[in-house]
């Protein structure tokens, strides 16, 4: 007798996400990149910059619950594809700008905030999927590998992008990112599907495999698709843990966000680096954002299948967080620039092995309701990555660059005491609310 053969769909389906995950990081952080260029030509200066930055992120802040809803609806595979080519033409949209054009900051703002809409789907619904398609003991690795797209996407491109701003300018880089992102997206619709019963590559024992891995499977396939159980809002809205990990991801975002939009500018205007240079150390916060989000995500898996999810989730979020405090200060009053980028670095990458937490806990705790849920959360990211957009500058410019790593240092020790207060080992209580 033949032995069964078993296919691995769903560990192809999470390496799509983290490529969509790299792209839609590359998509929000090329205008970091290209922020000078831009700056010079219509003539902005960093606080209309940070606007631009900003923008993007109240977009993003704004539309994550529609964004959460629509997954849970409609389903990861529709409305990832969907929002993909949105944020292509946004993209698009940033290149074909002209110069000299009356009224630019608005523009660009305008543009920004709709990117920002766009992209908002993209990890809601990869939430969705982990919730329909990974079983519990491989969430924090699947969710690792996402956000490691994060690191991959704003970290490898740096010097792809100044070598095309050299060569071609700076609006050659918003068509590759757009072009790119419109070829992922469509392989995503082709590849995926909203759950592993609909999959046609999907073998029986990988469907046993996950079915029983998963806490419950609340989602049918019909012959018209995917029918999930209503959403839980009440249930959602009273637990008592979501204002802690919302308040956590304020301070996530809020730091994450100084690497995003001004670590490259830091480097060269503060740090003195020319543009290879700072194009060069402006990858190893990326670099180790990708390598720990990896790392933390089987770190997690680990430590839950042999302590429980109090450990593997929360304790790894809250001691990884505390070390990157501790880097966000040394790092900032580093002597010299290549030493000051090392020990960022190293803070960047202890903030990612959070990351994976924070996703992987949101599908512990709702299950079938995570796309709404981790919309609720992720909305508490964006709004401190928008304020740090703008204030980061502002603080800097008032008080030093030193102030302003600090003020991010404080949140993340108040990211790291939320963490104490968050039970991902009690479920959602959808029939109590």
């Amino acid at each position: 007798m033949l032995a069964e053969r078993s296919t691995r769909v769903r560990l192809f389906l999470a390496f799509w996400l983290f490529i969509l995950s790299g792209v839609a990081f590359l998509d929000r952080t090329n205008i970091s990149i290209a922020g000078l260029h831009i700056s010079t030509e219509y003539g902005l200066g960093n606080q209309r910059l940070g606007w631009i930055f900003s923008a993007f992120l109240i977009g993003y802040a704004i539309f994550q619950l529609p964004a959460g809803w629509l997954a849970a609806r409609f389903g990861p595979r529709k409305v990832l594809t969907v929002g993909v080519i949105w944020w292509a033409v946004a993209t698009a949209l940033t290149a074909i700008l002209p110069s000299g054009i009356p009224h630019a900051v608005s523009l660009l703002i305008a543009i920004r905030f709709g990117l920002g809409a766009g992209e908002s789907v993209v990890y809601p619904a990869a939430n969705q999927f982990v919730a329909r398609w990974i079983p519990t003991e491989e969430r924090g690795f699947i969710n690792g590998l996402i956000f490691a797209g994060v690191g991959a996407g704003s970290g490898l491109t740096p010097p792809l992008l100044t070598w095309m701003i050299t060569h071609h300018g700076w609006r050659a880089v918003f068509w590759f990112s757009a072009i790119l992102g419109l070829a992922v997206g469509l392989v995503w619709w082709y590849v995926s599907r909203d759950t592993p019963d609909e999959h046609p590559w999907i073998s029986p024992a990988e469907l046993r495999e996950i079915h029983n891995g998963l806490p419950a499977n609340p989602i049918v396939a019909t012959e018209e698709g995917s029918v999930p159980e209503k959403i839980s809002w009440s249930a959602i809205f009273h637990r008592r843990d979501l204002a802690a990990l919302m308040m956590g991801y304020f301070s996530f975002g809020y730091i994450a966000w100084i690497f995003f939009s001004w670590f490259f500018l830091y480097m060269a205007q503060v740090r003195g680096l020319d543009l290879r240079e700072s194009a060069l150390f402006t990858m190893l916060p990326f670099l180790s954002m990708t390598i720990c989000s990896l790392g933390g995500g089987v770190l997690s898996d680990r430590l839950t299948h042999r302590f429980g999810l109090r450990v593997g989730r929360c304790a790894v979020a809250a001691a990884a967080l505390a070390l990157t405090a501790i880097c966000l200060v040394a790092g900032s009053q580093a002597a010299h620039p290549q030493t000051a980028a090392i020990i960022l670095a190293i803070g960047a990458g202890a903030l990612y092995i959070s990351q994976s937490s924070f996703w992987s806990v949101s599908a512990d705790i709702a299950g079938h309701n995570s796309g709404v849920f981790s919309s609720v959360v992720n909305m508490g990211g964006q709004v401190g990555a928008a304020i740090t957009a703008s204030l980061t500058p502002w603080i800097a410019l008032r008080f030093g660059w030193n102030v302003s790593f600090g003020v991010a240092g404080a949140l993340a020790v108040i990211s790291a005491l939320c963490w104490l207060t968050v039970h991902p080992e009690r479920p959602l209580d959808t029939k109590g609310a």
